[in-house]
């Protein structure tokens, strides 16, 4: 049995945060073998006050903008609704159908069809930078711009519009807000900060800003920080969404194109790259994330089995001391008893006892194949 049949992220385990398409994004991870977790960071929900939105749809009907950036499917058909609502539905259409309209990306620009308005472009990325660089290399100067937004703001895009010199006229249509239950997102926490997950994955700004905020509420962000620091890789969809993170000193991947496929691909070469590959008692061994791969076989192992496998492989080879694995065990207190019963699991779960061998009075260590000694000398 060869590492391919099980998928290029069998062993690991991934945190999804995200509240729109979250099923979609899990069933790809799964399909290449990931174990995945899954916890909204925030849900999405109309303006519970639609004054700003309705003082903006007038602005707009009363003096008609220069241009309008529509930037979600669902926000510009719940800004139409809403105009429908207040009795300024057609008055908003026959506006729009005289303004220069760029749409994000394709499911935006079907909402913008359905509408019976056509957009004059639209990005092959669904990138909001690159629907920046349009405008700002046409030169804004002096025009009069709508802005569709779903949720927070987008950082810096306004601020650029205006310094470039136009007029922004912000049309917020629905609001990012905590998950009304907040025990997955909790429990989300305490996977990273137990190192039980081995990435973790953010679909937008507020999704990161939202798991930052309830870790330091729960006076966990230290922890957070330093699991996402160090052994946790952080993947964002794209540069706006890493930037919450960013602030806080973490170090974000993200793909080129701006996309869950691609945000997947991505995954799938940084975490087998982190996998230890190890030449131990006539086989090969593959630490991964939270299982091992023995010659292509997949074999899940606990976490505190985990936990001592990796200490092994740190110096692989050398005899590490009861103490110093005990250290290594989340939790185990000071009872040297613990680290063999965990190793005991872990020999169980490797399904090869000889893999690891037993040092009398000394410890335990990797029976590493004696041609690989010399590799391994320096630990």
């Amino acid at each position: 049995m060869h590492q391919e049949q099980h998928g290029p992220l069998a062993g690991f385990t991934v945190g999804v945060t995200a509240a729109r398409r979250a099923d979609e994004l899990g069933a790809l991870l799964q399909r290449r073998g990931a174990a995945v977790a899954h916890a909204p960071a925030l849900r999405i929900v109309p303006l519970a006050d639609d004054t700003e939105l309705l003082a903006a749809t007038k602005d707009l009907v009363a003096d008609a903008p220069d241009i309008v950036v529509a930037t979600t499917a669902i926000g510009f058909r719940g800004w139409l609704e809403a105009a429908d609502g207040w009795g300024y539905g057609e008055e908003l259409v026959a506006c729009l159908r005289g303004v220069q309209v760029l749409a994000r990306g394709p499911k935006v620009k079907g909402a913008v069809r359905a509408a019976g308005l056509t957009e004059e472009w639209s990005p092959a990325s669904d990138s909001m930078a690159e629907v920046l660089d349009r405008l700002l290399e046409q030169g804004v100067e002096g025009r009069r711009i709508g802005l569709q937004l779903h949720g927070e703001p987008l950082p810096g895009f306004v601020e650029a519009l205006r310094e470039g010199g136009a007029t922004v006229v912000v049309v917020p249509v629905y609001r990012w807000m905590p998950p009304e239950d907040l025990g997955p997102l909790d429990r989300l926490i305490d996977l990273t900060v137990t190192r039980s997950l081995d990435a973790l994955t953010f679909t937008s700004a507020p999704a990161g800003a939202s798991l930052l905020a309830r870790a330091e509420s729960r006076g966990l962000l230290p922890e957070l920080l330093a699991a996402l620091n160090h052994d946790v890789l952080s993947a964002c969809v794209g540069p706006v969404t890493a930037l919450p993170l960013q602030a806080h000193g973490i170090d974000t991947v993200q793909p080129a194109r701006f996309r869950l496929g691609p945000l997947v691909q991505l995954l799938c070469q940084e975490l087998p790259a982190r996998a230890r590959t190890l030449p131990v008692a006539g086989r090969r061994v593959e630490i991964r994330g939270q299982a091992v791969l023995v010659d292509g076989e997949l074999r899940p192992v606990p976490p505190a089995g985990m936990s001592l496998l990796n200490c092994l492989a740190r110096r692989p080879g050398w005899v590490v001391s009861r103490g110093d694995l005990l250290r290594a065990l989340p939790g185990a207190g000071r009872d040297e008893h613990a680290v063999e019963t965990a190793m005991a699991r872990l020999r169980s779960a490797l399904g090869a006892p000889k893999l690891i061998q037993t040092v009398v009075k000394r410890g335990y260590r990797l029976a590493l194949d004696p041609e690989s000694d010399a590799k391994y000398a320096d630990g």
